[in-house]
């Protein structure tokens, strides 16, 4: 059909009435609802549409663009059942229609071929929806296992420490009182450190606009480790820190995956080894990182598990590297060797 008032039909044509563009209005207007109730709408075009063809024996037909629609949204939302009653409404109402207005084979199989189309890229439309959403899914699960680990880090870190100096406080008051109030002092140093990384972690998941804005900072790196050394010194543990090959800026991931990977080492250390001294080496040689952690504590058979050495492995396989845990040097205590492919800034 045309609009008469844009261009005149020609005096040959049947005339435009108003009944008949009111009834092409009605194939149309159902749309706004397809997404709330897609089987219903198709229902009501194909009955407005059936309506003008054989009430109102109009100029021409409505074509069937709104049909297609709803077939193709009922095929992306509908579940199975509703999809199956539209394929045999759709099936049905095909033919009946080319029936009534060319009777032509040809114009049957057009109107298959469309209609089975717009289902066919309905459950396409379906099918990667539902794998953008699995993969939004996976992505959640692995930032909550990551604020997870990174939760666990920091107050086992925390944790241990304090206990360990909250024992040695009273040996201290009465042996050495001046060597209590240092005990204190990390207590309290260690307390602060820990609540500053939780608020730091937990105000990235803070997204009420309305509130403040949640505090952000860097995550820690290899510049933090000589502070994160020094608080285990103040436990009583002998501490050594050395380097290799220098010390290179990386990847902001790479030093915050560095940093964790010794701050858990050094936790197990604290809380299972039973060691006196501990070493940490960091070696840069042809493109690979080399963390070591060595303690002279009772070693693998009195060591460290749980979630620690988990969390250490699951870090380095971010970065594609490998880590290993046993016997130290000679047999002696236990070690922990992480080996990360690592690429500096300046490689960039």
């Amino acid at each position: 059909m045309t609009m008469p008032f844009v261009v005149p039909r020609g005096p040959e044509l049947e005339p435009a009435t108003w009944p008949a563009y009111g009834l092409t209005t009605l194939t149309v207007v159902p749309l706004v609802w397809r997404r709330r109730a897609p089987l219903a709408v198709l229902l009501a075009v194909i009955a407005a549409s059936a309506l003008y063809r054989l009430a109102l024996e109009g100029p021409g037909q409505p074509l069937p663009y709104t049909g297609l629609v709803c077939l193709y949204t009922i095929a992306v939302l509908s579940p199975p059942w509703k999809r199956l009653a539209a394929g045999i409404l759709v099936t049905v109402a095909v033919p009946v229609s080319v029936w009534l207005n060319t009777q032509s084979a040809r114009e049957l199989t057009f109107s298959l071929f469309v209609f089975g189309a717009a289902y066919a890229f309905g459950r396409l439309t379906d099918a990667r929806q539902r794998a953008h959403r699995v993969d939004a899914e996976r992505a959640a699960a692995r930032e909550r296992a990551r604020i997870a680990r990174e939760m666990h880090d920091i107050l086992s870190h925390a944790v241990s420490l304090m206990i360990v100096q909250a024992e040695a406080g009273p040996v201290a008051v009465r042996a050495a009182p001046e060597r209590a109030e240092a005990a204190f002092d990390a207590i309290s140093a260690t307390g602060r450190d820990a609540m500053v990384q939780l608020r730091r972690m937990l105000g990235v998941l803070r997204e009420d606009a309305s509130g403040p804005a949640a505090p952000r900072a860097p995550q820690p790196d290899l510049a933090d480790l000589p502070a994160l050394l020094e608080r285990v010194r103040s436990g009583g543990l002998s501490v050594g820190y050395a380097t290799e090959g220098g010390v290179r800026a990386l990847p902001a991931a790479t030093g915050a995956s560095v940093y964790r990977i010794v701050q858990e080492a050094l936790t197990n250390v604290v809380k299972h080894a039973r060691a006196r001294t501990v070493d940490v080496r960091l070696a840069h040689a042809d493109g690979v990182l080399r963390v070591t952690v060595t303690d002279d504590g009772r070693g693998p058979q009195g060591g460290p598990g749980g979630h620690g050495l988990v969390g250490i492995r699951e870090r380095a396989a971010a970065h594609g590297g490998t880590a290993r845990t046993g016997p130290g040097p000679d047999g002696r205590g236990f070690e922990v060797r992480v080996l990360l492919p690592v690429r500096t800034e300046g490689e960039r």
